[in-house]
């Protein structure tokens, strides 16, 4: 069974770079305090990484 983790929007685009704002978009989040189920993979765990500062991983599932 694959593992998931379920990440929050925490903080803003408005005034990030175009990069940060596009790993926000390739995540699924485009809205403050949007919660998304991705499934635990290095790339997405890269991408919560790069933008670590507006997102929090709110809980790691063994699905």
């Amino acid at each position: 069974m694959a593992k998931t983790i379920v990440v929050k929007q925490i903080g803003s685009p408005i005034r990030r770079p175009q990069d940060q704002r596009a790993t926000l978009v390739g995540l699924g989040l485009n809205k403050m305090h949007k919660t998304r189920e991705l499934e635990d993979t290095p790339a997405v765990r890269g991408m919560v990484r790069k933008i670590s500062h507006m997102v929090e991983i709110i809980e790691e599932r063994d699905n």
